[in-house]
Formats: C-alpha cells, structure tokens, sequence
C-alpha cells in the first residue's frame, strides 16, 4: 500500500471542525463507515492497532455471500453440533474452558431455532444483502484497482444427494427471497472446476454471489483511498469514549492522547465490548475462531470459491494463494489460537486435491463477531446519543460492509434509513 496512514493528536486542527467523525476500528465494516462519512463531507479519523489490511475479514473466505441469510442456527447444523463437538477433526469445536462462558450464549442460539424464527431472520438479513454490490460501486469506483472484486460466481459441492435434499428447504427459502440459486450434476461440476473433475456429482451454484480477489488486499485498498481522499488514519487502540451532559466529546488513545469528535462509529468487531458500558448496551457478542491455511503456490488451479459442505470448509483462490479456512472454533476470551485447527483444514483439503503442493503454507486465525441470532448491531447508542454501533456481523462482515457503511453514515446525518434497522437494535435481547 502506497499511502502513509497520518498520525493525528489532540492539537490536530481538524480535531475541532465542525463536522468531525472518529471510527473505531479499521476492518472491513469500519474502513466503509469511514469512507461513507466521508463522501457525506465528514472530517473522519479511523483509529485501528493493526496494519490496513490486517483484520478478521483478512482471514475469511472472501464471499459476498449474499443470500448466506439462513442463521447458524438451522436445523441442519444444529444436528451436526453434538457429533463435531466429539470429534475435534470436525468443523466445529470447543475448548473445555470456554463451555461455562458460552453457555448462555448457546443457550440464546438455540431459541432462534425455530423455523419461524428462522424466516424471520432470513427476511431480515435479505434487506441489507439486497444492496451489497450497489453499496460497494461508489467505494470500489474511488479505487485505482478496478479488479478488487471478482466475477465469476460461487460453488456449493456435497457428498452425498442426501445433504444437498437437506438443504433443499433453505435452498427454497432463498429462492423465495428472490436470489438466485442453480443446482448442478457432476458434469456441470467438472465443466465449472476441472480440478473437481470425477470428485463431486452435487452442488449448487450460486449465481448472485462473487469473492474477491484478495482478502486482505480488498481492504487495504479501501483504506488507501480513504487516505488519498484526505481521512486520516491513526495505528493505535481506542481506550475509552470521552463524554459530557449525555453526548461523546471524543476518544482517549491508548497513549492519553485525544481526539475530538462530533461524532463516534464503534465498529470494532470483537473489541466493541470494551466500550459496552459507554455506550449503555450489556450484547451477547461472542468472539468464534475462523482458522485458514493459505497455500501460496498450490500448484493446482482452482476457478472458483468453493464451499465444501460436509468438509465445513472452502476453498478460494486469492493473489496470496489458494486461501483455505471455514472450520471454527470456541475459546475462552483471550485464549491463544490453537493452529492445530488449520493443519486439520489442510489435511482435509489434500484429501480433495491431492496434488495439491503445500510446502509453503501461512495460517491464520480470525474472530468472527457472532450475535446469538447471527444478525449485527446496526444502532445508535441511547445513552450517547452521537455514538452509533457496527459489529457482530459474524461471517458478513466483508459482504455487509459497504451496506452498514451506508446505513451509519445516514444515521450520522439525520437520514431516513432505507432499511428498516429495528432487526438489527443493539436492545432487541434486553
């Protein structure tokens, strides 16, 4: 990345401007929270520890998973729960220490079961997803890389017919919410991914999705031309949310410094709980390990993203590498990534291409924000009025957030949303 992020302190002038914004957290939801506030005519400063780039949604499988609006909570994976948590080669695991602070976590999942509350999800979630690439144009325009997201579609592929007749009802369901879903035979298969060829005889393809061509990089554009367009960008925490007569002040850095601000945006992912008493919400947001193993010269082409369905992992080809990771995992908060997830992805996946070369391989883990009922935090603070919340996007958080962006950047000026944002209220579980 080209451009040099500005150090911004408390004497900064543009600190004191009329219309100023700070954005806490410089992932994908907040780099786009920022750019919008932006294009609104906002003096915006983001504030994030880590490099551009260097986020969760890095370590994801890159999908603008638009019709991905079926909760985590379908019956589907509910029943496949009890046997993955016995077998810690599965898609799903559990670290013993974590079970007592999870359970009234799960406890919350598993009330959003119910089928008609699966609907209800599903038809709330396809209000934002709707809006995912018309939201992303104006940003991506603005970009010098015009390649940044990728066009050819998404593939879903099963073992057995058995599991894709399973996920036939929520095939439907998407269907009736108007995205676009063709099913495929083991010819349609290999045609789309000769490295599949002979290997899987049913899948799905998902026509309104894309992935992007590089996780990282995506982001890291994003922010570039955010700098480039005059925001400034500080590398450091956020430590707390000044405040005065029930509005936000500013933000205290990690170092004492402060920024003053007009307005705040936490869009922190994980990291949002640290302002919870600020801003006057106790959320059931939980912090669930993706792993991924990225292969940087695989030595097998791979067209597509790939969702492996009863591997619980895919594949995507990015500029890295052959990007592979899906399989989560939940820990006790601050627990240190157990990498040993990621081997198991990478055994499963030579299983599938066993030519594939893996002598140069880098693992990664992210955090995925997760909400009981798997929808985010799209709101403003009632205790601070001029503080507003993006998080909890869970594994939408790439394919959300231009859209979220959008929506913040209304509520900042006073604008009708033109979602209705009541699913999404940081109260709906008081």
């Amino acid at each position: 990345m080209n451009a040099v992020p500005r150090e911004v302190s408390a004497h900064d002038p543009l600190s004191f401007s009329q219309e100023t914004a700070v954005v806490i957290g410089g992932g994908i939801v907040g780099v786009c929270c920022a750019l919008y506030l932006q294009r609104g005519g906002y003096a915006v400063t983001l504030i994030d520890p880590e490099a551009p780039g260097n986020s969760t949604a890095k370590w994801s499988c890159g999908q603008m998973a638009v019709s991905e609006v079926i909760p985590l909570s379908k019956p589907g994976i509910l029943m496949k729960i009890p046997g993955w948590l016995m077998d810690q080669k599965g898609p799903l695991a559990l670290r013993p220490g974590a079970l007592p602070g999870i359970v009234p976590w799960f406890v919350r999942f598993l009330m959003c079961a119910r089928h008609a509350k699966i609907v209800e999800i599903a038809q709330s979630m396809a209000t934002l997803t709707r809006d995912v690439y018309a939201d992303y144009a104006p940003l991506l325009e603005a970009c010098g890389d015009k390649t940044l997201m990728g066009e050819r579609p998404v593939l879903e592929v099963f073992d057995d017919p058995a599991a894709l007749t399973h996920e036939a009802p929520h095939v439907a369901l998407r269907e009736s919410l108007g995205f676009k879903v063709q099913r495929l035979d083991a010819k349609d298969i290999g045609d789309l991914e000769p490295a599949l060829a002979g290997k899987f005889a049913h899948g799905l393809k998902f026509d309104d999705w894309r992935a992007v061509k590089d996780t990282m990089g995506f982001i890291a554009a994003l922010t570039e031309s955010f700098i480039a367009q005059g925001g400034h960008r500080v590398r450091t925490e956020a430590r707390g949310i000044d405040e005065s007569n029930g509005q936000a002040t500013g933000v205290t850095l990690a170092n004492g410094e402060r920024i003053a601000a007009r307005h705040v945006v936490v869009a922190a992912g994980t990291g949002a709980r640290r302002f919870f008493d600020a801003l006057g919400v106790n959320l059931p947001l939980a912090g669930i390990a993706g792993y991924q193993a990225v292969v940087s010269d695989p030595g097998v082409e791979i067209r597509h993203s790939i969702i492996y369905a009863d591997g619980g992992f895919c594949f995507t080809p990015m500029t890295r590498g052959l990007q592979i990771g899906g399989t989560i995992e939940f820990a006790s908060h601050g627990a240190k990534p157990d990498f040993r997830r990621a081997d198991i992805i990478l055994e499963k996946a030579k299983r599938v291409l066993p030519q594939m070369r893996t002598s140069q391989v880098e693992y990664g883990v992210g955090y995925r924000p997760f909400m009981p009922d798997t929808k985010p935090v799209i709101d403003r603070s009632r205790r601070l009025g001029n503080v507003y919340m993006a998080f909890g996007h869970g594994q939408l958080g790439l394919t959300l957030g231009a859209t979220t962006g959008r929506l913040i950047a209304d509520m900042v000026a006073g604008r009708a949303t033109k979602q209705n944002l009541e699913p999404f209220s940081a109260y709906r579980f008081s």
